[in-house]
């Protein structure tokens, strides 16, 4: 980005807007004042808070990350809420009443202070970083995304935890978010940035103003460019071509109980059938994740069992696969993991896509072709040669999903693929999982997001809590 001029009011709640890649996480970075220094990058002008610059305004700014992950490093959930308040010195007693009070506004107030920060599903992990920024009380809130992986109900919280915090404090807010109708009735202005010329990735502001006259104005522009434009209507993408195989599932599971550290499901038995999709949907912290990791044999069941269909598992120790070894995973089943950075292998983006080709038996120069074409549906090309780690979150998605794509998986297993898309990124990935799934892959979606549902035709699978 360059040439960036604005002004924020103190109180303005103001919608950051932009397509996958744009550069609204590096500018949200500085208003953070965490953007880095000179080794990181080229920086010119200035950027201040209460006139001061953003770097040195300690307190002031507080942002809450696209990918919790990054954010939460401590062991405990009460430690964690605490750490932004200790370092700034706040008294022991009123530390532990902002915690109380921001896990109550992020709907943890259940949650014991000493569970495991490790035990909590993605949503409930991405709450409590709401939570610690809330509880250091920032006159400028930041928030990237936060809604990302949230079930309805973890997005409805959030949105009420932001609300009732900035109408009882006047708190300034920006917020970076692709689905934006949730936040419409919170924001008093728009600011679109991206790249004014097509030939050129360098980007600026392309509209600033109140949202009616924002998206009135621009809402065509706007569309063209990839962003979800409230009121548009999403398209039926991708019927299925054939019919799903249904004479043998490719994966079954048989009484299983699956868990991580304690039984999050017991007396499972479910079939997934080649050529077809099917959504795993329901609450955070419902078990669908661990449930993913359970099918995709990268965690033993507790009880019960995972079983693969016997061609896709010829030539494997058995058709359980949890006891197969990794090379028996690849070409059979593929992993989109919820935080993309789980699953990078190579130092190069070209070489991150390219090793489930190789894996395969692909020579180089059809591994790298095929790579190519990935990174090019997924508008990641010029990334090619870019430390995957260094992206941003939707990047770090989309990167995520080309790999597995590429390796051409007979049983797909996606965690919230799409999370962090703008409209063009997110239809480009429909497209691609419904060519997988047409050609008789088995496609296992955890996803919050109904309109991949409408759009795949997937068959549904809800989860729950005991006693629900």
């Amino acid at each position: 980005m360059r040439g960036l001029d604005f002004d924020i009011r103190p109180g303005e709640h103001v919608l950051l807007l932009g397509a996958s890649g744009a550069g609204k996480s590096t500018l949200m970075a500085g208003l953070a004042g965490v953007l880095g220094g000179s080794d990181e990058g080229e920086q010119e002008g200035s950027l201040t808070i209460d006139g001061v610059e953003a770097g040195i305004a300690r307190g002031k700014a507080g942002l809450v990350l696209q990918d919790p992950d990054s954010q939460i490093i401590l062991e405990r959930v009460g430690d964690d809420a605490a750490f932004g308040c200790e370092n700034l010195a706040v008294p022991r007693d009123e530390t532990w009443r902002r915690v109380r009070e921001s896990l109550d506004l992020v709907g943890l107030k259940d949650i014991d202070l000493d569970r495991s920060t490790r035990h909590l599903s993605g949503g409930q992990r991405q709450r409590l970083a709401l939570a610690g920024v809330l509880a250091m009380q920032p006159g400028l809130l930041l928030l990237d995304e936060p809604t990302a992986n949230l079930d309805p109900e973890g997005v409805r919280e959030v949105h009420d935890a932001v609300r009732d915090v900035l109408a009882r404090t006047g708190q300034t807010m920006v917020v970076v978010e692709h689905h934006i109708d949730v936040w419409m009735d919170l924001i008093d202005r728009v600011i679109v940035i991206g790249h004014p010329d097509p030939d050129s990735h360098v980007g600026g502001v392309i509209a600033d103003g109140k949202p009616d006259e924002v998206f009135g104005e621009y809402g065509d522009l706007l569309a063209r460019g990839g962003a979800w434009v409230p009121g548009r209507a999403i398209p039926d993408r991708a019927p299925a071509r054939v019919r799903a195989d249904r004479r043998e599932p490719a994966l079954v599971t048989e009484d299983l109980g699956f868990g991580r550290g304690f039984p999050l499901g017991e007396h499972i038995d479910l079939e997934f059938f080649s050529g077809e999709v099917t959504a795993l949907m329901g609450p955070n912290g419902a078990g669908k994740s661990t449930l993913a990791l359970t099918l995709a044999g990268l965690l033993k069941p507790l009880a019960g069992h995972v079983r693969v269909r016997a061609d896709i598992a010829e030539g494997a120790r058995g058709g359980e696969p949890d006891k197969w070894k990794s090379r028996e995973l690849l070409g059979r089943i593929g992993m989109v993991f919820q935080e993309p950075e789980h699953q990078f292998a190579a130092a190069l983006v070209r070489d991150e896509v390219a090793i489930g080709p190789k894996s395969m038996g692909a020579d180089e120069a059809r591994a790298y072709a095929i790579a190519d074409e990935m990174l090019e549906r997924m508008n990641l090309s010029r990334f090619a040669k870019a430390n995957p780690y260094t992206l941003s979150g939707g990047e770090k998605r989309r990167l995520s999903v080309a790999s597995m794509l590429a390796g051409a998986p007979r049983i797909l297993v996606m965690d919230e693929p799409t999370f962090g898309q703008d409209f063009t990124t997110w239809t480009e990935m429909v497209d691609l999982i419904a060519k997988v799934r047409d050609r008789g892959s088995a496609v296992v979606i955890v996803t919050h997001d109904e309109a991949l549902v409408k759009a795949l035709d997937a068959r549904r699978i809800m989860f729950g809590f005991a006693g629900e």
